[in-house]
């Protein structure tokens, strides 16, 4: 079993079929970061280029290391990143007011530098989460075709 390494294609399985997902970035805090892509597959697909260049669902980070060392996913190979998901992602994230539970000061988070922005402009909603998450998650978001838009953190 070998190492993850940026450009690895991952095969998550779920309810619906096999799902894939490719690692794009190491974050030294963060960890692995996915771009978990659109579809769902019966069999593993030949052309890791091709599910390389689907459309992404949503990017998150993930323990991939230890998910695979698990066997909880697999590295079915490496593709090239497409050049719209080789920089690193603006991400956003905000903290809920106790209170109403909405969130009222949003953050943009550039993977060095966090800075405040109040309200979120309809391009910035389109930003992913800042967020790290297990496979149960990851998982349920697949199934349920969630995507980084549906999202008010």
């Amino acid at each position: 079993m070998r190492r993850p390494k940026i450009g690895d294609i991952v095969e998550i399985r779920t309810k619906r079929g096999l799902a894939y997902a490719q690692f794009t970035h190491n974050h030294e805090k963060f960890g692995s970061l996915l771009r978990v892509l659109e579809g769902f597959y019966q069999e593993a697909p030949r052309d890791l280029n091709a599910v390389a260049n689907s459309r992404s669902r949503f990017q998150t980070f993930f323990p991939l290391g230890a998910a695979v060392h698990r066997g909880i996913v697999s590295i079915l190979g490496n593709a090239a990143i497409p050049d719209e998901a080789k920089a690193f992602p603006t991400f956003r994230s905000g903290s809920r007011d106790l209170g109403t539970m909405t969130i009222k000061n949003w953050w943009l988070w550039d993977g060095e530098k966090e800075w405040m922005v109040g309200d979120l402009t309809p391009d910035q909603w389109k930003y992913p989460l800042r967020s790290v998450w297990n496979d149960t998650l990851l998982v349920k978001r697949i199934e349920e075709d969630w995507n980084q838009d549906q999202s008010s953190g």
